[in-house]
């Protein structure tokens, strides 16, 4: 590997040198991997989408929210008061190979890869693909980390039994994370479920896997404060592992998803839902499901950009240690 952040952590391009339009085609035009001597995140492409039940197209997710993320400023977060680059040294992994017709190869491939990048000191966040590469994901966490409280942000509760008789789908996955004895019983949650269900014993088993669910509509009522208290309140002191499903917001925001369903957050307010974590012991994160042939002017694409983006500030939070967070935006030019 070419030593390039000896020193201390190499960011992004400049985007005042190099226009954003242009440059390499890595997550935010992070450095890759193998151009650093080592790292704190790794953000890695898992472009599988043959665990999906409806719409195809995920596997193109990964190349669609890193073209994306050439939109965004990365150098400093005014919401949480952190420039996460500076603080912790990220790199763009790539992409891991997949195998397309086969879930369980797919889904050991995923698995071997990322255990080949987590460890005590090295985070990973990936950007799917369906929600069927979560499962793995977890798996390399809870090896370094052992049990982790999963904070699972979706319209759906993905933990049925099967699908057309596969085991292993994106509708799947924390039901068999939970057999597998990845999750800390009792302190995970699903915040934004909503739409009809199978059965009507879908969420009394739900909760027999050790999930809360916070629906969709309660925030309304409740507000993001209160549905973040609860939140930290189930995880507790315990390690988290960040799902994001993008169908976790309304199709109005997210039209470029697998299993869209009305009614869900407005892309505020899962930006503020996620800054209210700050200061969680977060271990990994996926955000998954972003179809961009469904998608309009990148809308979703640069949606899920910008969680990504969210996750890496909120490790650089902690990283950097307990600071509190302005009470107000920084504004700058456009």
């Amino acid at each position: 590997m070419t030593q390039l952040n000896a020193s201390g952590p190499i960011g992004p391009v400049d985007g005042t040198v190099v226009p954003r339009f242009a440059g390499a085609p890595t997550f935010a035009r992070l450095p890759r991997i193998d151009e650093i001597h080592d790292y704190d995140v790794a953000v890695l492409g898992a472009p599988f989408d043959g665990g999906t039940s409806y719409r195809p197209g995920a596997r193109f997710g990964p190349l669609a929210v890193r073209t994306a993320s050439r939109h965004l400023r990365p150098a400093y977060h005014p919401d949480l008061d952190v420039a996460p680059f500076r603080t912790l040294q990220v790199a763009d992994a790539g992409d891991v190979a997949a195998n397309p017709f086969s879930i369980t190869e797919a889904v050991d491939q995923i698995g071997r890869h990322a255990s080949t990048l987590v460890s005590p000191g090295r985070r990973l966040v990936t950007i799917g693909g369906d929600h069927t590469v979560a499962l793995p994901l977890i798996e390399a966490a809870h090896a370094v980390h052992g049990p982790v409280a999963l904070v699972h942000f979706d319209a759906h509760l993905d933990t049925w039994g099967t699908y057309f008789g596969a085991p292993v789908t994106h509708g799947t996955v924390f039901r068999r994370a939970f057999e597998r004895g990845l999750l800390v019983e009792d302190h995970s949650v699903h915040v934004g479920i909503r739409g009809p269900l199978y059965d009507a014993g879908d969420v009394e088993r739900d909760a027999g896997f050790g999930f809360e669910i916070v629906r969709a509509r309660q925030l309304d009522r409740l507000g993001c404060d209160a549905v973040a208290e609860r939140i930290r309140a189930r995880v507790g002191d315990c390690p988290v592992y960040l799902s994001v499903d993008i169908d976790v917001l309304d199709p109005a925001f997210a039209p470029g998803t697998g299993t869209p369903e009305v009614g869900g957050f407005t892309s505020r307010e899962l930006l503020e839902l996620l800054r209210l974590l700050d200061g969680l012991p977060l271990v990994g994160a996926d955000v998954v499901e972003v179809s961009p042939a469904y998608d309009h002017a990148e809308v979703t694409a640069l949606a899920a950009a910008t969680v990504v983006y969210e996750i890496v500030s909120l490790m650089a939070r902690t990283a950097a240690g307990d600071r509190p967070r302005l009470n107000g935006a920084a504004t700058s030019a456009g």
